[in-house]
């Protein structure tokens, strides 16, 4: 809680002022009884009605002041909620940004997707109610109960005995409904991460007729969170009619009471009307007060959530070194292994050497550990054995800037941002000119594709949803490109272009100097000129040549080859 607190510091003094303008609301509405008291009792009861007529302008006056100070305090508690939100929020996005990929994929993509709307939206509104209510509700009660005694000590005395029965209904739902309002918020979460996921598979679903059993999954998480959600809401529904029992039987004690004591001639009336004004106060807080207890009970849940989102401290630490050493090779994998979240390793035994301006080819079947291996060249992850070196040093010794600089990833799904051109194909490199990205346009056959859709300043929906498959691919290529790094990686990055595109690609990038290209894909033919393969099989390094050399020794790479030589060829 502290490291969200500090969020508010910014607004220290919309803090301040919201309760304490409510604290003068509550203060006038204390004094409203008795103004009233004084119409009945000497007002009305002496027959002055240029006296009742002052104090009815006094009633008005106190409504006006009190609407007022309501006002002020609603907006500044309105500012500091949604300043304070805003700032958790971009904090809490900035350090998702810190964590690794195996951070990421311990706390899973719903789940953060949750803290950051659902959870910050009630911590949102928690604090909101609380800045207004939590001083100005307890102010009214015990206020409301002071000024009875004031009036009298009998009637005083059901004030003191209603409002700790009611604290004990109130404090106790809370107790018992905050643990429960904690499952029904990790409940939302498994029902966002189904819903994310057949949404994204909805293809693969429909394609094998498996809607019917997807939609039983969902029922059944939606049926589990269904129940807790009725059993809080329960529990929680007790409040208002508990409190209002109390309530009423302490108003018809008040009556009889005051009306025995206005009898007995100590009570006057007003001061009975004054009574029942305050008890009436006291009900209408304690319900404001149970609904914001239930909400604030929601808001500290999620404000827990969010914090433990904090405290996951980056697996990844990153040296100071920027540059490598000269002459070294660019990138050498030394019996490097890796295993997602503790269970089996991906890749094992792993040891070549890439040299600079090398183009490397790596190819395997499917689930044999191509995009793990060059995930690792970036950083991606961290080998659970052996290790990596980038220019003759370990991956682990540079600085992120510099391996973000040296290191350029064109991963399997083609990812476009929304804006325009010319904003995606800045994003490694701010400072590009425009010549350098119709240069990096042209290496990735997008001039036409660019073109098409009104040069730079074209417009890129979220996704890239108005661009094909292959014309996202064209142009993440040319994006990454564009920021001019030592290291390349293709991973399966034109998979939807036709043969020709991916000739004319790979001749291109073949022409560019210095630089080490690594080509990841299941053609035979986008790997067969590359100056060295690596192939996989099952995570292991099967064999590592050129492609010559591969087809006359390695059975699983000719297999490769044969089997889609003469697809290619009749194509």
């Amino acid at each position: 809680m502290k490291r969200l607190l500090k969020h508010l510091k910014k607004y220290t003094l919309e803090s301040i002022l919201a309760p304490l303008f409510k604290l003068f609301e509550a203060a006038l509405e204390l004094i409203v009884p008795l103004v009233v008291a004084m119409i009945i009792d000497d007002a009305i009861g002496g027959g002055d009605k240029g006296y009742a007529m002052i104090l009815a302008g006094v009633l008005v006056l106190l409504g006006l002041i009190g609407l007022g100070f309501s006002v002020v305090a609603q907006y500044c508690a309105a500012k500091a909620s949604v300043g304070f939100i805003t700032s958790v929020r971009t904090s809490l996005f900035g350090h998702l940004q810190t964590l690794s990929y195996s951070d990421i994929d311990k706390i899973g993509t719903s789940t953060m997707i949750t803290r950051m709307t659902t959870d910050a939206n009630i911590l949102q509104t928690g604090l909101n109610l609380a800045l207004r209510l939590l001083s100005r509700s307890p102010i009214v009660v015990f206020g409301a109960m002071i000024m009875a005694f004031t009036i009298d000590v009998y009637a005083g005395g059901i004030f003191a005995t209603a409002i700790p029965l009611l604290s004990v209904i109130v404090f106790g739902i809370m107790i018992i409904t905050m643990p429960m309002y904690k499952r029904v918020q990790g409940g939302v979460d498994k029902i966002l991460g189904k819903t994310r996921e057949n949404l994204s598979g909805v293809r693969v679903i429909r394609a094998f007729g498996k809607e019917q059993d997807e939609y039983e999954r969902f029922k059944q998480e939606n049926d589990r969170l269904t129940s807790n959600q009725k059993k809080v809401g329960h529990i929680s529904a007790l409040m208002n009619p508990l409190t209002y029992v109390i309530i009423n039987l302490a108003l018809i004690l008040l009556i009889d009471v005051g009306a025995i004591r206005v009898d007995s001639g100590n009570l006057t009336q007003g001061e009975v009307i004054a009574l029942y004004n305050y008890m009436s106060q006291i009900l209408i807080e304690l319900v404001k007060l149970a609904n914001l207890i239930i909400t604030i009970s929601k808001a500290l849940a999620s404000a827990a959530r969010i914090s433990s989102v904090f405290d996951i401290t980056p697996s990844q630490e990153f040296g100071e070194r920027i540059e490598g050493e000269i002459g070294a090779s660019a990138v050498v994998f030394d019996n490097v292994a890796l295993r997602y979240n503790e269970g089996e390793n991906s890749i094992y035994g792993i040891s070549f050497a890439a040299e600079c301006g090398e183009t490397v080819g790596i190819i395997g079947g499917t689930g044999s550990g191509k995009s793990t291996l060059v995930n690792l060249i970036p950083r991606f992850y961290d080998a659970t054995e052996g290790e990596v070196r980038l220019f003759g040093a370990p991956i682990k010794e540079y600085t992120k800037e510099a391996l973000v600089t040296k290191v350029s990833v064109v991963p399997q799904k083609a990812m476009l941002f929304s804006g325009t051109i010319r904003d995606n194909m800045k994003m490694g490199n701010p400072s590009a000119t425009d010549e350098d990205i119709s240069r990096a346009l042209k290496i990735a056959q997008a001039e036409r594709v660019v073109s098409d859709k009104g040069g730079l300043d074209g417009r890129v929906e979220a996704g890239g949803k108005n661009f094909s498959g292959g014309q996202r691919q064209r142009l993440t290529i040319a994006r990454a490109l564009v920021s001019d790094p030592d290291i390349l990686i293709l991973d399966d990055s034109a998979s939807a272009l036709d043969f020709a595109t991916d000739a004319a690609l790979r001749a291109a990038i073949k022409e560019l100097k210095g630089k080490t290209v690594f080509i990841v894909s299941q053609r035979a033919s986008s790997v067969m000129y590359a100056d060295k393969i690596i192939v996989l099989d099952d995570g292991e390094c099967a064999d590592i040549g050129t492609h010559e050399e591969l087809i006359s020794r390695s059975p699983i790479y000719k297999e490769i080859y044969e089997s889609q030589y003469k697809k290619e060829a009749a194509v």
